[in-house]
């Protein structure tokens, strides 16, 4: 499989498949494909895997993408402005993901849902931070919010950021929530909480979350000065 990146700010990978390759992505990000590729719906791994990837942010079910003949072409696209991350993987490496990371796959990568209990337990009801997990061979795309900075953490090397700032991270960095100091620092600062790594590892680090653009794009968005400005929905 070779593959290039195009589009700018609003990227698009496009991979070229050999006959028998397969690519798999969740259902939406597909945008174009060459007429002798064959798709398939499925859960990839039964039904359980599938709900628990739609807590972390991804459908139930992937397609599948088989070139029936060489030189076929397929193209995903990102959802929100910023970049795709290409990533290796090769056996014996994992990327943990934020959640809606995933965009897409060569087959051989396995998606999964990836808990750490000990992330506020208390704060996220119990369940632990929900993140994406990237596990076997082959490549994976990632959807990055923003731009990507990349910080390669010696070990014992710490790290504190904004938790939606985290786009990506190699499982080797211990993660964990750590709790704002001080009384003003809450009420004016940068929130409640910074995300703490600790190397070694490498960390991905988006400039721009789809949440904080959303917020900043509230402002200006039309207020409704009466239900028939809803068109008579509401």
């Amino acid at each position: 499989m070779e593959y290039e990146i195009r589009g700018g700010a609003f990227p698009i990978v496009v991979c070229t498949l050999q006959k028998g390759e397969i690519m798999k992505n969740e259902t939406g990000a597909m945008a174009f494909m060459t007429s002798n590729i064959k798709m398939e719906t499925n859960t990839d791994g039964g039904l359980l895997k599938g709900l628990g990837r739609m807590l972390s942010g991804d459908t139930i079910f992937f397609n599948f993408f088989t070139a029936q003949s060489d030189n076929q072409q397929i193209g995903f696209s990102a959802r929100t402005p910023g970049k795709i991350m290409p990533i290796k993987l090769t056996g014996s490496n994992t990327i943990i993901g934020q959640k809606c990371a995933f965009l897409a796959a060569e087959e051989s990568v396995d998606v999964d849902i990836y808990f750490s209990n000990k992330l506020g337990t208390g704060i996220f009801g119990g369940e632990g931070f929900i993140l994406q997990q990237f596990n076997g061979t082959g490549m994976v795309f990632l959807e990055i919010d923003g731009e990507v900075i990349e910080k390669d953490l010696q070990p014992g090397e710490k790290l504190l950021l904004d938790p939606g700032h985290l786009a990506a991270m190699e499982s080797t960095v211990d993660f964990d929530i750590e709790r704002v100091k001080g009384a003003k620092n809450i009420l004016f600062g940068e929130g409640l909480f910074f995300a703490k790594l600790q190397g070694p590892g490498k960390v991905w680090i988006q400039t721009m979350p789809i949440t904080k653009l959303a917020e900043a794009l509230i402002p200006y968005l039309p207020k409704p000065k009466s239900d028939s400005d809803w068109g008579g929905i509401l």
